[in-house]
């Protein structure tokens, strides 16, 4: 009976296949689909997901009054771009069992579920008869599609001989399938909404990145519902809506929505300058504002369930409509900086690194130019779509591409690392690390050992037993967890030494000769740093370099404290900070190593044995997976020559640090987020 239950769920499940952004048609756009007197209006859609059953949403959004339908029918063109429709699968549409339906003004309604088995890719043709046709009409008159017009009622003529052509999507707002599948909703402008393609050709940028989630069958059941609006803002209306108004409506209620692409910001810059300079106060609000309103969003799409993706806003020197000045151009790369290195978004897609020329970053390289310096070419709509990553919308390690970031994930301060809370101990939180690591395929999390701290706790040789047992190497983090900014370099190397036995008795077989600077200190003065690196290649060793770093460590001693006295709220909000942070620092990681290199390097993150790091560690790991990261072993990720300090220390010191990468190449360094306030829970 359950089981049945949940087959009946999935089946009824409604999902986005096609959808429009709605807009109010103004008498211009109205022109190119005039509808004098009863008429016919037959629309072409291409469903991005398939299934058995449909619906259609017809909307009366911006309308004055009533819409009449008097009647509609969905069926399958008999090629693209053709008024003729295949006459054994035209099925009418009816509204609660009627044929016709009045809508009232402002409102959208959906057909019954009408029986049309579709594949995903399948063009569909919506034929509506408007015995009034509205003196304001709602629609997009970006469809790039074909429409056609006939007088009279000719709902159910499958050949619409001599019809007129038109232009635009009119009181249809989306189509909806019964299936087991999700929704990506892309939010934006004209380069979202597809400006400069070829009607009928499906080659926005949106039509390439569903291509490439149809060929990979571990994301073939994901819809893409394109929500752009040609001169749409953020912030103030313009052409339609501005997007805070609109982003309920065109985002949260999708059904089966998920997930969401936002870019859009290009209008709202250009605009602010295109007619006469502005202050500079007005270049720091517009920041502040669109900035402060991708915050809002984020949240709005999180309280439902929807994950808000960020695109970074493409160049757009030297388009003649904004002619943007070096001001624009500045604001442009302070918003693309807060949404590559806020954490305000889930996920992140550098549209702009994708575009741009690397000669001449403020342009877009004359490949992906339609030739008026802001449209992408086809080829540059394409090369979005080749930005996305899909191994953002599977949830699952193994569906990242082979060009995904890799992540190599470091332990350090074992067997002990502060505070516990109640009920926990040593070896429990070791446990659960181990096995959160398990479930997410991290490929061996390399431990740093402090072996003269076994004796702090009662269970530390049971900690390293367990990890070993998992599989997972242990390295030397020196014995005593010393500092080298304050001792000479011989007794530095000597605490180092006097780890080695311990070692050498739990990874019998070799490959402990790694080494992790205790406070990652590598000392002030460069003649000590020097004489250790000497003693340390004389060792055989290694050094173990750190490039994504949040400070993890902060949050163990808090949440001990917190859990404690029981404080549910204020571990609530330790939670919240552990996540933002770590998201905050992998985007900061990934956007220096970008902004240096023009790739991604494989990074090492440090973390530490920590009861607040065993709460949150199958969170934290889904998010790297979210965020496109594959988990790779230290070895396999120092192998990247910018480790090659770390790994021969022959060379000059000191080992390599993305950070001081980023400066070197001129490269804006983020912020980091904040460590948890000392005082929490301490009073």
């Amino acid at each position: 009976m359950l089981a049945a239950t949940v087959a009946s769920a999935q089946q009824g499940r409604w999902t986005g296949s096609w959808g429009s952004a709605q807009i109010r048609v103004e008498d211009q756009e109205a022109e190119k689909a005039p509808l004098a007197g009863p008429s016919t209006i037959r629309q072409t859609v291409r469903l991005s997901v398939g299934g058995p059953r449909l619906r259609v949403r017809l909307s009366n959004l911006f309308g004055d009054a009533p819409l009449v339908i008097g009647g509609a029918q969905v069926a399958l063109p008999i090629a693209n771009g053709a008024a003729a429709v295949r006459a054994d699968t035209a099925r009418p549409l009816t509204f609660s069992g009627a044929t016709s339906v009045r809508i009232p003004p402002g409102a959208e309604l959906y057909s019954d579920p009408v029986a049309l088995p579709i594949t995903a890719g399948a063009d569909l043709a919506v034929t509506l008869h408007l015995p009034e046709p509205p003196a304001r009409r709602t629609g997009h008159p970006g469809s790039r599609a074909s429409a056609f017009l006939l007088p009279g009622d000719r709902v159910a003529d499958a050949a619409f001989a001599g019809a007129q052509p038109a232009a635009g999507w009119h009181q249809i707002a989306d189509v909806e399938v019964e299936a087991p599948a999700r929704t990506i909703v892309a939010i934006g402008d004209s380069i979202t909404d597809g400006y400069g393609v070829t009607p009928d050709s499906n080659r926005r940028w949106t039509d390439f990145f569903l291509s490439r989630l149809r060929a990979d069958p571990r994301t073939r059941n994901l819809g893409v519902v394109n929500a752009g609006i040609g001169g749409n803002r953020v912030l103030l209306d313009g052409i339609g809506p501005n997007l805070m108004a609109r982003f309920d409506r065109d985002v949260i209620a999708r059904s089966g929505a998920t997930h969401a692409i936002l870019l859009e910001g290009i209008n709202d810059l250009g605009v602010l300058t295109r007619d006469a300079p502005a202050t500079p106060q007005a270049h720091r609000r517009i920041v502040a504002e669109v900035t402060g309103a991708y915050r809002q969003l984020a949240e709005r799409a999180r309280a439902h369930g929807i994950k808000l993706i960020g695109g970074t806003l493409t160049p757009f020197v030297g388009n003649d409509y904004y002619h943007p000045g070096p001001e624009t151009e500045a604001d442009r790369q302070a918003i693309n900086r807060f949404i590559r290195t806020s954490g305000v978004f889930d996920a992140v897609v550098d549209f702009d690194a994708a575009l741009r020329d690397p000669a001449n970053p403020s342009r877009l390289l004359p490949a992906y130019d339609s030739g008026d310096h802001l449209h992408p070419s086809e080829a540059g709509y394409e090369a979005m779509a080749k930005a996305v990553p899909l191994a953002l919308f599977t949830g699952r390690q193994e569906a990242a591409s082979a060009d995904a970031p890799l992540l190599a994930i470091t332990v350090d301060d074992m067997p002990v690392h502060g505070a516990l809370p109640p009920g926990e101990t040593h070896l429990s939180v070791t446990r659960r690390l181990i096995a959160a690591f398990r479930e997410a395929g991290v490929a061996a999390p390399m431990g740093f050992l402090n072996a003269g701290r076994i004796g702090d706790a009662g269970d530390g040789e049971a900690v390293l037993r367990a990890w070993r047992a998992a599989g997972f190497p242990i390295a030397n983090h020196a014995w005593s967890h010393p500092n080298l900014e304050g001792m000479d370099a011989p007794a530095f190397l000597a605490d180092v030494r006097r780890n080695e036995p311990v070692l050498k008795r739990l990874m019998p077989r070799g490959g402990w000769r790694w080494f992790r600077y205790p406070f990652l200190s590598e000392g002030s003065d460069p003649a000590k740093r020097d004489a250790v690196r000497a003693g340390l290649q004389a060792g055989g060793y290694r050094v173990a370099a750190v490039t994504m770093d949040f400070g993890d460590y902060a949050w163990n001693t808090a949440y001990a404290r917190c859990a404690a006295r029981g404080d549910t709220a204020a571990i609530a909000a330790l939670e919240r900070s552990f996540m933002d942070a770590a998201r905050v620092d992998a985007l900061r990681a990934r956007a220096m190593s970008r902004g240096a290199f023009g790739r991604d390097i494989p990074y090492v993150l440090l973390l530490h044995l920590g009861g607040m790091d065993a709460r949150m560690m199958p969170r934290l790991l889904a998010m790297y997976r979210e965020l496109g990261f594959r988990f790779t072993s230290l070895e396999k990720a120092q192998a990247d020559p910018f480790y090659r300090a770390a790994e021969d220390l022959s060379l000059p010191g000191p080992s390599p640090r993305l950070d001081a990468a980023a400066t070197a190449a001129g490269v804006p360094v983020p912020p980091r987020a904040p460590l948890p306030d000392e005082r929490v829970c301490a009073g």
